[in-house]
């Protein structure tokens, strides 16, 4: 079939914050003639921005991109982020950290938690983290590039970044703009039908400037604009497994605790985040409308900054779940638009990345097949329900019951997905993978063990083995040890290679 003459040739990106430059940049950098793309957006209009914190796949996207990662860490103030430590999850004064990476290095055909089993219940005592690269240089304040040697347990580590989302979006900005990206300055004021199919033929702003196009992206936060406000999609509700449905977030000044790690505290009412930048450190409470108020969340979050604190503290409303659609006629959503999770495991702007990525494999022409446009919205409801369950596990996983918060999650009904792999792991320490999960079995290991879903036994393949557990536990944490200490600290690695100015 000739698709030549029925090619998109105008997008209209309707808000602007990451996902809307984020799209603008990657249609931009892609589509690289005949097509016009316009970014409308207000000034007036706030971004969210609690989403400083980032997983490795970020990388990818700045490469995709063509963009210097020591160019972008010191145009969005940026640090390194190693992985995320867990605090007072699994109960009171107990803390575990998730990596970015795996656990240990390829050395039997069992995995290396099953042989951390085998040592626990032959006596030993120690950590899982005590054989994880990440921690090792974490614990210590430490940072460098990965070894490319897999022989190396330099090797065995990934990272990621913190960066302020608001620079992040200027730089993307400039890039997308440098690409021939048009911005309009201006409030959508309403939103036009096609009388004949339904779909959003124009949007026309306050000052009455109307701007019409082929495919609308819809990158408005969670008003959705488009996407709920035209036409009407309909929205899934998590609160039921998810039950924080506020935040605050408020930046106060630097310490000298300068972690390569994002920490996660839990609290009674929810949680609370902590993310170093290089000239501040970015902080937030996460929490359910049920068990604390508004002034009460921000009283509580002002007395527990390291720092002083650098504004107000600035208030979040959101209802978890997802768009029943992404993408509906010739509107998709990205970011917000298309639903919301906390921000505990750094997902937000990975998912914005995530729907730009299936834009791009599924781009349309001007009919908009139904058949491109139901796969695009099984892969998104696939990716976001495997990123659902991971967050999930967190809550149902703990063993405290110091506040109505924890009693009811760890009393809570999890879906049939979520709870087939904690008994997978509780029986045989076994990891079940599903279609489109984003988390690796590092991931579902470190807060299977750190919340204590601990196997009840090892796989039964290695009680054929003679291999020495302990021993090579043992050899694996003073190897890492060693190669942490020689690693430079966090602020020396950003003094040499990526410190911002100013």
């Amino acid at each position: 079939m000739n698709t030549g003459d029925r090619q998109i040739r105008k997008i209209v990106i309707v808000g602007g914050g990451s996902a809307g430059w984020m799209t603008a940049a990657v249609l931009s950098n892609a589509l690289q003639h005949g097509c016009d793309i316009t970014l409308i957006e207000s000034e007036e209009i706030g971004t969210v921005g609690v989403g400083e914190a980032t997983i490795p796949t970020i990388r990818m996207f700045n490469r995709t991109l063509g963009i210097d990662e020591n160019e972008f860490v010191k145009a969005t103030q940026g640090s390194f982020k190693l992985g995320i430590q867990f605090v007072d999850w699994a109960k009171l004064g107990h803390r575990y950290f998730h990596p970015f990476g795996s656990f240990g290095r390829p050395y039997d055909i069992s995995d290396i938690h099953q042989h951390w089993v085998a040592a626990r219940q032959a006596g030993n005592s120690g950590s899982l983290d005590d054989v994880c690269m990440a921690w090792q240089a974490a614990a210590a304040g430490k940072f460098d590039y990965p070894s490319q040697d897999p022989r190396s347990v330099l090797s065995t580590f990934d990272y990621a970044y913190h960066f302020d989302a608001g620079l992040y979006a200027a730089f993307l900005r400039k890039y997308s703009e440098a690409r021939h990206v048009k911005r309009v300055e201006g409030k959508v004021a309403s939103v036009e039908l096609d009388g004949e199919n339904g779909s959003v033929a124009s949007v026309t702003l306050e000052n009455g400037a109307v701007h019409s196009a082929d495919l609308f992206i819809d990158c408005s936060g969670f008003r959705g604009l488009l996407i709920e406000g035209a036409l009407h999609t309909g929205y899934e509700e998590w609160t039921h497994w998810l039950p924080c449905d506020r935040a605050m977030a408020v930046p106060c000044a630097s310490t000298p605790d300068f972690t390569p790690y994002t920490r996660s505290t839990a609290r009674a009412a929810g949680w609370q985040w902590r993310i170093p930048l290089q000239q501040r450190t970015g902080n937030g409470y996460v929490y359910s409308s049920q068990q604390i108020s508004d002034t009460e969340a921000a009283e509580f979050l002002l007395a527990n900054l390291d720092g002083q604190a650098l504004a107000d503290p600035r208030p979040l409303r959101f209802v978890t779940g997802r768009r029943k659609q992404s993408w509906n006629k010739n509107v998709i959503a990205v970011g917000l638009s298309s639903g919301f999770m906390e921000p505990l495991e750094s997902t937000s702007l990975h998912l914005i990345q995530a729907n730009i990525a299936k834009i791009l494999a599924f781009f349309p022409t001007r009919d908009f097949d139904p058949l491109v446009t139901a796969e695009f919205n099984r892969v998104a409801a696939n990716e976001t329900e495997r990123i659902r369950d991971f967050l999930i596990l967190h809550y149902k996983l703990t063993q405290r019951d110091d506040s109505p918060l924890w009693r009811y999650c760890a009393a809570m009904e999890i879906p049939d997905s979520l709870q087939f792999k904690i008994d997978h792991f509780r029986r045989f320490g076994r990891l079940v993978a599903r279609d489109a999960d984003l988390f690796g079995p590092a991931s579902w290991t470190a807060v299977h063990i750190g919340q204590f879903n601990i196997p009840e036994a090892t796989d039964p393949v290695l009680t054929y083995r003679t291999a020495d557990s302990a021993a090579w536990l043992g050899k694996l944490h003073a190897a890492m040890a060693a190669e942490a200490g020689r690693m430079p600290s966090h602020q020396q690695f950003i003094d040499r290679h990526c410190k911002a100015g100013g």
